[in-house]
Order: C-alpha cells, then sequence, then structure tokens
C-alpha cells in the first residue's frame, strides 16, 4: 500500500462549501498519486470552529463544543471522499463531546466501504489538562482492515511506549500531531520512530503546520509528514522511509508491503518485538552501587 501523511495547515472557513472543497482537494491530490491510507493531523478540525464565528473560534471552552457539533458532519464528508477516492481515511482529530463529562480528543479511521472507527487520545498534555480540561478517552483499538492492522496514536501518546505496545499487532500505526514548537515536532518523531523500532512496524506521523493566530489553543504550530520504519532486514538503515521539510504544507508518500513487515519480524536482524517479553521479570528497578 501507499500511506500520505499529511502536513497540514488550518484556515479560517467562511462556509462549510470553502471546507468541502478543501478537503476533497487534499483527498483527490493524494488518491491521485496513489495513496491507499491517507494520515491528517491532530486538532486538524479545530479550523470547524471558524465556522461559527471569531469570538467563538478564539474561546477555549467555546470552541471544544463548536468543533463536536461539526463532526458528524465531517464524518459523512470522510466517508463519501473515501468511497469516491477507494481510501482509507484518518480524519483530522479533535474534540467530541461525550455526554457524560468533558470533552475528548478524537481522531476517526473511516474505510471506503464507510465504517469508522474511533480512537480517542489517552495521555493527555499539560495544557489539555490543566488548561483545556480536555480528557482520555476509550481504550487503545486495532482496526482490521482490507489494509491490514492499524493504530492511532495521537501525538503525546506515541512518547508512551506501552501505549506502544498494546498495538503491537499493528502492521501501521497512525501518529497524528499538533505541536507549538520544533522540540514538540522531534518529541513526537522521535516517539514514532521508536514505535516503530520496537513493535517493527510503520509509523505514520501528520503535523498541523503553520500559524492559526485565530485559535489560542493553535497559535503557530511546527511539523512535517514523516513515514518511519524498523532500521532493519529491507528497510533503510536511518529507519526513515520519507520525511519532508519542516512546515512544508502538502502530502508526504511512502510505499509499503506489509509482508516486508511481517517478515522482518520473523527474520530481522534482532527481534524486538519478539523479545519485548525478556523484561519480564527485570522490575527496572536500579541497585544503588556506590564508587566513591
Amino acid at each position: 500500500m501507499k500511506i500520505a501523511t499529511a502536513a497540514y495547515p488550518l484556515d479560517v472557513l467562511s462556509s462549510w462549501a470553502q471546507y468541502e472543497d478543501k478537503l476533497a482537494g487534499w483527498v483527490r491530490e493524494a488518491a491521485a498519486q496513489g495513496a491507499d491510507l491517507l494520515v491528517f493531523p491532530e486538532y486538524g478540525a479545530m479550523e470547524l470552529a471558524t465556522l461559527a464565528g471569531p469570538e467563538v473560534a478564539g474561546d477555549l471552552e467555546q470552541s471544544l463544543f463548536a468543533v463536536s457539533d461539526r463532526l458528524e458532519e465531517a464524518d459523512a464528508l470522510h466517508a463519501r471522499l473515501a468511497a469516491e477516492h477507494d481510501v482509507h481515511i484518518v480524519a483530522a482529530s479533535g474534540p467530541a463531546a461525550t455526554g457524560a463529562g468533558r470533552p475528548v480528543n478524537r481522531a476517526r479511521l473511516i474505510t471506503p466501504g464507510g465504517r469508522i472507527g474511533v480512537q480517542d487520545k489517552q495521555i493527555m498534555t499539560r495544557f489539555e489538562r490543566e488548561v483545556w480540561d480536555v480528557t482520555g478517552g476509550n481504550a487503545l483499538q486495532v482496526f482490521e482492515t482490507d489494509l491490514g492492522k492499524i493504530g492511532i496514536l495521537i501525538c503525546y501518546d506515541c512518547e508512551f511506549p506501552l501505549l506502544g505496545r498494546a498495538l503491537a499487532d499493528c502492521d501501521v500505526i497512525a501518529v497524528p500531531s499538533v505541536t507549538e514548537a520544533l522540540a514538540g515536532y522531534w518529541r513526537v518523531r522521535i516517539g514514532s520512530m521508536a514505535r516503530a523500532l520496537e513493535n517493527q512496524c510503520i509509523t505514520a506521523m501528520s503535523s498541523v503546520v503553520g500559524p492559526a493566530d485565530w485559535s489560542e489553543a493553535l497559535g503557530d504550530s511546527f511539523g512535517a509528514g514523516g513515514i518511519f520504519c524498523p532500521p532493519d532486514t529491507g528497510f533503510p538503515e536511518t529507519g526513515v522511509l520519507a520525511v519532508a521539510e519542516i512546515n512544508r504544507p502538502g502530502w508526504t508518500y511512502a510505499e509499503v508491503d506489509p509482508a516486508q513487515v511481517a517478515h522482518v519480524r520473523s527474520e530481522g536482524v534482532v527481534l524486538n518485538r519478539d523479545h519485548w517479553a525478556d523484561q519480564t521479570g527485570r522490575d527496572g528497578i536500579a541497585i544503588n552501587v556506590n564508587l566513591r
């Protein structure tokens, strides 16, 4: 399969039709390049808040629910485009009201047949938990698709190895992200590469790029599309299949063969995925040895 991962700028939308045209153009472009799996970024859906006007889009609390109110309509649009172009789409995540508490940060995997898988972010950043009051959501999911097994770790989640390990059966882990500094971009990129190493799988990182000065939550974002792999048999020695220039909007593409993932898991120079269990019984507590 061919993966396309987005470096996606956010717009101030004047109408729903403008959003439809924008999303259709992005999907059409990736499909024309032969992409099978399209990965949009974390909080890319926040531009939907601008449809409610600048005051709502600029208000932390009101913007959460303005986006949540549009997600069902956005999913229907993604489903139509997925069917039209015969692609799988990881839709840009956005806040989703749960009805029983605070909103969660929710991504959706949408198939050409109209099936929708839901994945919520697990661990909140300091801003999400201390300022915005976004909470963790559903358990991690392994989505069985015609492309193989796909998982999603939203941004900060990819920095935690036990969350990655829960998706050890996945052939591809999508990593939608938004980061306000280069350090944040590199944290997520390093986390994505580490998960590809540990699980001997493919990770596909997408990013919001550029300014969104109308949003107190987003501001300026730094990032790039990147597709990573285990640096082992049949894969690049760098562990990088493709990576784009920082803050250059557009798609980054890479061809991926799930059979190659299976091969490196069984015949790799190292077998990180299988040897994870060798940590059992090693409690991770170091013994203090005084050499002074």
